[in-house]
C-alpha cells in the first residue's frame, strides 16, 4: 500500500466511525461525542474516551481505550487487523464501545 492509499482507506474508517456515532446518539440516544482533530477521532462515552489515530509512516491505526493501546494494519485483502492478535478492527472498537456505552454497539468498518 502506498501513502495515497493509506490516507484515502484511513480517512474512509476515520469517516465511517464518526457517521456511526452520530446515529447512535441520533438514533439510539447513546451518550457519546465524536470529535475529530485532524488524523485522530475521540469517541467521548460516560465512562471513557476511545481515540482513533492514523500513523501514516507505519501505514497503521492506532486505538486506544481504557489503558490498552492496539495496532492495525490493512491484512492481505479488506480487512484492518490487530497486529499482535489478529482481532479484526470492527471487533475490537464493537467490543470497547459496547463496554463504554453499556449497550451492545456494532461497528462496520469499510
Amino acid at each position: 500500500m502506498d501513502d495515497d492509499e493509506f490516507r484515502r482507506l484511513s480517512t474512509a474508517v476515520l469517516d465511517a466511525v464518526e457517521h456511526q456515532v452520530e446515529t447512535w446518539f441520533q438514533d439510539f440516544d447513546v451518550d457519546v461525542e465524536g470529535a475529530r482533530n485532524g488524523s485522530m477521532l475521540t469517541l467521548t462515552f460516560v465512562d471513557g474516551p476511545v481515540l482513533i489515530n492514523t500513523q501514516p509512516p507505519l501505514h497503521e491505526l492506532w486505538v486506544a481505550a481504557r489503558g490498552a493501546g492496539y495496532h492495525y494494519r490493512r491484512s492481505d485483502g479488506d480487512r484492518w487487523r490487530d497486529t499482535r492478535t489478529d482481532e479484526e478492527l470492527s471487533e475490537t472498537l464493537s467490543r470497547l464501545c459496547s463496554e463504554l456505552a453499556s449497550t451492545p454497539l456494532s461497528v462496520e468498518i469499510p
